[in-house]
């Protein structure tokens, strides 16, 4: 079973940014491709993000290309996410997300989940 547990979220004002993290705890990632998805409220759970097993290759959604940032460092289990320029509608539940067995860019591909970190972005 791959736990991971996602941090850094918050309140931040338009045009600020954070950056998330995204760690398993008890064992390694570096044979997984990563991906990092949001949902708001009453909207289904969207790709942003991922990024493959050796950091070679990333992916954006039209939405953050330009703005956001996904990163690895195998070393330390961890993905990241920069999120600049951030607008309001950014706002969502981010979530991360492991694979084995692909690399793709919907929900059904990724074996494993954490259970989110809010970010809410004012206006």
């Amino acid at each position: 079973q791959v736990q991971l547990v996602e941090s850094g979220g918050g309140l931040v004002q338009a045009g600020g940014s954070l950056r998330l993290s995204c760690a398993r705890s008890g064992g390694t990632l570096s044979n997984y491709n990563m991906g990092w998805f949001r949902q708001a409220p009453g909207k289904e759970r969207e790709f942003v993000a991922r990024i493959t097993w050796s950091g070679g290759s990333t992916s954006y959604s039209d939405s953050v290309k330009g703005r956001f940032t996904i990163s690895r460092d195998n070393a330390k289990n961890t993905v990241y996410l920069q999120m600049n320029s951030l607008k309001p509608e950014d706002t969502a539940v981010y979530y991360c997300a492991a694979d084995q067995r692909y690399n793709g860019y919907s929900t059904r591909l990724y074996q494993y989940w954490g259970q989110g970190t809010q970010v809410t972005v004012s206006s």
